[in-house]
């Protein structure tokens, strides 16, 4: 085990790579010696790590910039606290100091003949942050893929490192339900041969590119790819043939998914960028055909949209979203939000929303398993007649109740 008590010290401030690229050993090691180091304060991303958010020890405060993977374990129990922040407007809290920069963990490739190593999978906010970090950390993971698009890391920036042969975190594995089935089906409505499309990761977003199977010349600009994108790639629906920029080329910044998937990334047409060019409004603009696809916790019959809390509980995040639902409706081809028309017993689409992650001027369709309401262009009364036509007929009477005194309250 790497001793960290030399490089780490009491009121440092760490973050590390998320999800796949996550530095596993480094972060474990760092729980280990806690008690030794004093206490310390982490910036972590979307995280499946139990060790991190199961009973963490007392010197670790988390900081994250939504409550995504297991991190809502920790926000359920008060442990987690959140800067609630654009996905583009990451790069530009670490550049300030205002998010952690002291010490960086980080998993990387092995070095090339240059001594330059890859942030592979993992570049997305990584590779702005480690611009303004004072000690980096690596973990040199001999299946780490070599990637294009980000200028990568000199082994000489390393305070240390250790070697490791070990595979990448998986995606945990999810099943698209009949629901998922259906909104998939009704998205897949809504996209366009030539479009270029955004999505993330999870069963529906799985259900989504199963059904785009029909499409031709699609392309891709996300924050996040997975196994569903190789799928396309390999049966010629995605070939990013009409896009406005980075033409014949995936953009993102970062994969999640399945060990095979990573194996092929090399076959792949995929360049990963730093989160200020993938998230930026000025690289965004440029595409004129995005399609943005996002999920929601609610939408209430304006059209607003809460991705974040649920009954006083963080439980999401505003992450890219709002970055992207703004591009594709502005300039774009369209915004669509996805979301499931219950959850639990009670109703998705509401009254009112308490937190607004989305603004109802940046949606252009709700999706639901019972249909797609089209927003554009709509007042306030007509919006909400057509959200209440999607949302679960259970719940429509009381909705309709609900759009009759806010319409009264208005008048």
């Amino acid at each position: 085990m790497i001793d960290l008590t030399g490089l780490i010290h009491a009121g440092d401030e760490i973050w590390w790579s998320q999800t796949s690229a996550e530095p596993t050993p480094l972060v474990h090691a760092l729980l280990d010696q806690l008690h030794d180091i004093g206490p310390v304060t982490a910036f972590v991303g979307l995280t499946f790590d139990k060790r991190i958010t199961r009973n963490p020890p007392p010197e670790l405060s988390i900081v994250s910039y939504g409550a995504l993977g297991d991190l809502r374990h920790l926000s359920k129990e008060g442990r987690l606290e959140v800067v609630p922040a654009n996905y583009s407007g990451l790069p530009d809290l670490f550049a300030r100091g205002e998010l952690p920069g002291d010490v960086a963990l980080v998993q990387v490739s092995p070095p090339d003949e240059n001594g330059i190593c890859s942030l592979g999978v993992g570049v997305d906010y990584a590779a702005d942050a480690i611009e303004h970090t004072r000690v980096i950390i690596a973990e040199i993971n001999e299946r780490m893929p070599v990637t294009s698009g980000s200028a990568g890391i000199h082994v000489s920036r390393f305070a240390a490192s250790i070697r490791t042969d070990r595979p990448l975190l998986e995606a945990p594995l999810t099943v698209s339900t009949p629901v998922d089935l259906a909104i998939a089906g009704h998205i897949a409505g809504l996209i366009e041969d030539g479009d270029t499309i955004q999505l993330g990761v999870g069963a529906l977003p799985a259900a989504v590119l199963a059904d785009l199977r029909g499409h031709r010349e699609l392309g891709v600009h996300s924050g996040l790819i997975t196994d569903g994108i190789a799928d396309l790639v390999d049966r010629g629906v995605i070939t990013g043939a009409r896009k406005e920029i980075d033409t014949g080329v995936i953009v993102t910044g970062a994969a999640l998914g399945s060990t095979a998937f990573y194996e092929r990334l090399d076959d792949l047409p995929v360049r990963f960028c730093a989160a200020s060019y993938t998230h930026s409004a000025r690289t965004l603009s440029h595409l004129r055909s995005l399609v943005s696809i996002n999920s929601a916790i609610e939408v209430d019959l304006s059209g607003q949209v809460n991705a974040e809390m649920r009954r006083g509980t963080y439980i999401g995040a505003v992450g890219g979203q709002s970055d992207f639902s703004r591009a594709a409706s502005a300039s774009g081809a369209r915004s669509i939000i996805a979301v499931r028309s219950t959850g639990g017993s009670h109703s998705t689409i509401v009254p009112t929303v308490d937190t607004v992650t989305t603004s109802r001027t940046d949606v252009d369709v709700v999706v639901t398993e019972h249909g797609a309401a089209h927003l554009r262009g709509c007042g306030f009364a007509e919006r909400a007649r057509r959200l209440i036509e999607v949302a679960a007929p259970e719940h429509r009477e009381s909705l309709e109740r609900a759009a009759g005194r806010l319409a009264a309250m208005t008048a």
